[in-house]
């Protein structure tokens, strides 16, 4: 009986640990997902006016 009581503490301490992985990575990804959006929902990117303009000959 002892022996079962520990594959159950065992298994359930894998489980929590199990959980805890798949969180960490979730958060990871939607602040990634939510870093993309904010860099998405500016005006716009801004470009210098060297690149807009050509030189004169």
């Amino acid at each position: 009986m002892f022996d079962y009581e520990m594959y159950r503490m065992r298994a359930a301490e894998l489980i929590g640990e199990a959980d805890h992985r798949r969180l960490i990575r979730q958060v990871r990804k939607a602040r990634k997902e939510a870093a993309r959006n904010a860099r998405n929902k500016g005006e716009g990117r801004v470009d210098s006016l060297r690149s807009r303009f050509e030189r004169a000959a």
